[in-house]
C-alpha cells in the first residue's frame, strides 16, 4: 500500500452477520468510541463476513495498525478490518521504500496488533522476497504470520502471483490479493504512477483481478486505479474489493492510519485527513517541553508526599 514518501487464517465458521440494527438498542445505541451500532459489523468480522457483505451491498472499512494500542483503539471504533502493512516499513521504521521491511518485523507487528482485538479481521501483508521464489516459500512466510496471530495474508501481484495465491490457499491459509499500483514494485513501475490507464492497460488490470479470483483469494486490494476501472472490476468480481485511490465503487475501503489522522503528513489525492495529529501531538510536546525548562513540571499535583 501506498504510504507517505520521504519530503495497504480462519475463514468464517459463524453464522451470517446480523442485519445493520441487529443488538441496537430502541434508540440505536452507541459504541464507547462513539461509533453508531448499527454500523458496527458483527461480534467476529471473517472472510465470509466481507462476502456476505459484498452481496448485501454493505460497504466496509479498513485501516492499517501496527501496534496494541491503535489496534484496540480502531477495533473499538468499529473498523471492519485492519491491515498489519509493509507500509509500516516507512510510517515506523522510517525506511524510503516498503520493499525494505523484513518478514521478522511483520510478524512482530502482526503479533502486537492480533493479541489487541477482539472483533475485527486482521490481514498481513507478505513481506517483498517471502513469496516471490516459490509456492514453498509462500507457504512457509504464510504459515509465520498465521502463527504469529494473522487471519489471512495479503501479497502483491496479479497473474505473476496466481500460483503463489492458489498453494498458500491449498495450505489452509486465506488471501487476500493486491493489483493496480503494487508498492513493492515501485521502482518496476517507475514510480507511484496510477495503473490501468488505456484500454490494453485496463485489460491487463482485468486479467489480473481474474487472475486473482480464480486462484482462491476471498478479496482483492485496489490501489492507484481509475475510478470507472475499479468499479467495472467490482462489478464483475464476485470476491469484495477494497479500494485506496480507485474510486467510490469499490466494496470496501483501505487508508494508511497515519493518513488518515493527519500524522504523516502525507495528504496525496486519495487520502482524507479526518483529524490533525500532527499539530495536536507537536503542540503537546511542545508544551511538556517549555514547562520541563521552566520548572512547572511535574508540579505539586504531579509528585509524591
Amino acid at each position: 500500500m501506498t504510504a507517505p514518501e520521504s519530503p495497504s487464517p480462519r475463514s468464517s465458521v459463524d453464522a451470517a452477520p446480523p442485519s445493520p440494527t441487529e443488538g441496537a438498542g430502541s434508540t440505536g445505541g452507541a459504541t464507547r468510541a462513539g461509533a453508531p451500532e448499527q454500523r458496527r459489523s458483527p461480534r467476529r468480522v471473517r472472510t465470509l463476513t466481507l462476502q456476505d457483505f459484498k452481496e448485501q451491498g454493505r460497504k466496509f472499512s479498513m485501516l492499517t495498525s501496527y501496534d496494541a494500542l491503535t489496534a484496540a483503539i480502531f477495533d473499538d471504533a468499529g473498523v471492519d478490518v485492519l491491515l498489519v502493512g509493509d507500509s509500516a516499513g516507512n510510517v515506523v521504521l522510517g525506511y524510503e521504500a516498503t520493499a525494505s521491511i523484513s518478514h521478522e518485523a511483520m510478524q512482530l507487528f502482526t503479533g502486537a496488533v492480533a493479541r489487541s482485538v477482539t472483533r475485527p479481521l486482521v490481514i498481513a501483508d507478505l513481506a517483498f522476497g517471502t513469496y516471490e521464489v516459490s509456492e514453498q516459500q509462500a507457504v512457509a512466510s504464510g504459515i509465520d504470520l498465521v502463527r504469529a496471530g494473522a487471519h489471512a495474508v495479503k501479497l502483491e501481484g496479479g497473474v505473476r502471483s496466481a500460483s503463489r495465491i492458489r498453494a498458500l490457499v491449498d495450505a489452509g491459509i486465506a488471501v487476500c490479493g493486491h493489483i493496480g499500483f503494487t508498492p513493492q514494485s515501485v521502482n518496476q513501475l517507475g514510480g507511484n504512477r496510477v495503473q490501468g490507464r488505456g484500454d490494453e492497460a485496463a485489460e491487463r488490470l482485468l486479467a489480473d483481478a481474474r487472475a486473482v479470483q480464480k486462484a482462491g483469494a476471498f478479496a482483492v486490494v485496489l490501489e492507484m486505479v481509475p475510478a470507472a476501472l475499479a468499479e467495472r472490476v467490482s462489478a464483475e468480481l464476485t470476491i469484495p474489493t477494497i479500494g485506496i485511490g480507485a474510486g467510490a465503487g469499490c466494496d470496501g475501503q483501505v487508508l494508511v492510519w497515519q493518513d488518515m489522522a493527519g500524522l504523516s503528513g502525507f495528504s496525496g489525492r486519495f487520502v482524507k485527513q479526518y483529524a490533525q495529529l500532527r499539530e495536536t501531538l507537536g503542540a503537546a510536546a511542545g508544551q511538556y517541553a517549555d514547562e520541563v525548562r521552566a520548572g512547572t513540571f511535574p508540579d505539586a499535583d504531579h509528585a509524591f508526599d
